[in-house]
Parts: structure tokens; C-alpha cells; sequence
């Protein structure tokens, strides 16, 4: 399985569901973008990396494309 990791920057509102089922936004900030082979994405973000979400592959092509996320390298 190959793993493609970005470095990135979320600029705007990117939604995700938490554990308790509320809709909230990703922080902006500094984030990693992982896809992992499949339609979920992995967004990871936090001081040390203390938070993550999984997302669809269609969100997030929509968040960048949007440019609220946007690929560092």
C-alpha cells in the first residue's frame, strides 16, 4: 500500500463529523494531508499532530479546489 503524505494549510472552512456526530470546521492552520490508496483522505493537525479526521477524497478535491486547503509540496 502506498502512502502519499503533503504538507498543507487549511485557509477556510473544512468540515468534518466528530465522534459525537456535530459537523465542525478543521482549525485553520498547518495540517498533513495522507492518502492512504483509497476515497478517504486523513487530515492531521494539532501541535503534535493530536487530531485528525478522515474525510472523502470528493471533499477534499472540493476544500483545495475551493482554496481552503491548500497543498504546500
Amino acid at each position: 500500500m502506498d502512502i502519499t503524505s503533503h504538507s498543507a494549510r487549511i485557509t477556510g472552512p473544512v468540515t468534518y463529523v466528530a465522534a459525537d456526530g456535530k459537523k465542525l470546521n478543521i482549525p485553520k492552520g498547518p495540517c498533513l494531508v495522507e492518502n492512504l490508496g483509497g476515497q478517504l483522505i486523513d487530515i492531521i493537525w494539532g501541535a503534535k499532530g493530536q487530531k485528525s479526521a478522515a474525510l472523502p477524497l470528493v471533499e477534499v478535491e472540493a476544500a483545495r479546489d475551493h482554496g481552503n486547503l491548500v497543498l504546500i509540496d
